[in-house]
């Protein structure tokens, strides 16, 4: 019986009309086969086909890996002297049976080294973009995927309650920063998280994907905190903001004002609707309170084995939401030299409607 994972892909291979993919080491690989195996400077390929089982090219070395797998491999490995792996390649698309082949890539993933040695090997073959079968293939999440997203949030907002103790007047963003990785790891977040955390306080709050420095809190500051856990091989991405001691009556207002718009945001998703119904919805509320202007970026995006998946919730992006969908809704308001807001929940698409699967308190909060 055919693993339902690559039985998928072998489906979307016949719909989008390609004879093969061929996979690197990265969400996709994993999502396949359960591997992982980190890029680095020996090549390492999955190539998946109709006329024969998948196999894997990959070093000696790694050869242990294959009875993990999901799915069955024919593996094709290589030493480390270089100039035997072109001839490893070769035996490889032999293998897979690609002559004449339109071949699928992955055009975010697919390294120069490997399509050259595919190229040199089936010179007779035609490499093509596949985005649209790789963006389809992960874009609606089964109970299980689902159940190990919420376990990735349960532990994005554990480490976070174990972190907010710190955060003080005089507290670095960096001091924080490390004191919220560790706390990831000790809740039980696999040591690559989703992305480096985000912390930014006062005028750094108000730039959306601000690194780390080592400015000090100071009394009157918004702390915007985004962050997010990876739990085997599924992410969480979260963001809340707080005030330090007193603030600003407008850095409150502007406060409820992404509040409100995080939760139309979070009720607008339906099947059926496209994901341009989020975005308005969040986004009608922040115009409607005249900081349109400082709402500068998408309200949200897909989320899954990676950070950033489809799909990605913008104003012009008719495509249709389906039950299994996972995105995030990140409304926010950024006002320069003063501070910003954003407030961030992960959500799955139901048979009905939508369910927000974070629950961490987004009521106004004081450190």
């Amino acid at each position: 019986m055919t693993d339902k994972r690559l039985q998928l892909i072998l489906d979307l291979m016949k719909k989008y009309q390609l004879d093969a993919v061929a996979i690197n080491p990265g969400p996709a690989l994993t999502y396949l086969t359960g591997l992982h195996f980190h890029l680095m400077e020996r090549p390492t390929l999955l190539l998946i086909s109709e006329s024969s089982s998948p196999v894997m090219i990959l070093p000696e070395l790694e050869i242990g890996k294959i009875n993990q797998s999901r799915i069955p491999l024919q593996p094709v490995t290589f030493a480390d002297d270089p100039s035997l792996w072109p001839a490893a390649i070769i035996s490889a698309v032999e293998k897979a049976g690609l002559k004449n082949a339109k071949v699928g890539v992955e055009p975010t993933h697919l390294r120069f080294m490997e399509l050259n040695y595919l190229q040199t090997a089936a010179p007779e073959d035609h490499f093509v973009s596949a985005e649209a079968l790789f963006s389809e293939l992960r874009l609606c999440k089964d109970a299980v995927e689902i159940k190990l997203m919420r376990e990735a949030i349960r532990i994005a907002q554990d480490a976070l309650d174990a972190t907010l103790p710190i955060i003080k007047v005089g507290c670095t963003e960096k001091e924080i920063a490390s004191e919220l990785v560790i706390n990831l790891l000790r809740q039980g977040s696999e040591s690559e998280l989703p992305f480096g955390p985000i912390i930014a306080g006062g005028p750094n709050s108000a730039n959306p994907h601000a690194s780390p420095s080592d400015r000090a809190l100071s009394t009157g500051d918004l702390l915007v905190i985004d962050w997010g856990a990876t739990y085997e091989g599924y992410c969480s991405d979260l963001t809340r903001t707080f005030a330090i001691g007193n603030i600003d009556p407008e850095l409150r207002k502007i406060y409820e004002t992404v509040k409100a718009a995080n939760t139309a945001g979070r009720a607008a998703g339906a099947p059926d609707l496209t994901a341009s119904v989020v975005d308005k919805a969040a986004r009608d509320v922040i115009e409607t309170a005249g900081y349109g202007r400082y709402f500068t970026h998408r309200t949200g995006h897909g989320l899954g084995m990676e950070a950033h998946e489809e799909p990605y919730m913008f104003g012009a992006n008719k495509q249709i939401l389906k039950p299994g969908m996972v995105y995030t809704v990140e409304p926010g308001i950024y006002l320069p030299e003063k501070g910003g807001v954003r407030i961030e929940d992960n959500i799955v698409v139901t048979d009905t409607g939508c369910e927000t699967l974070s629950f961490y308190s987004r009521e106004f909060r004081t450190l």
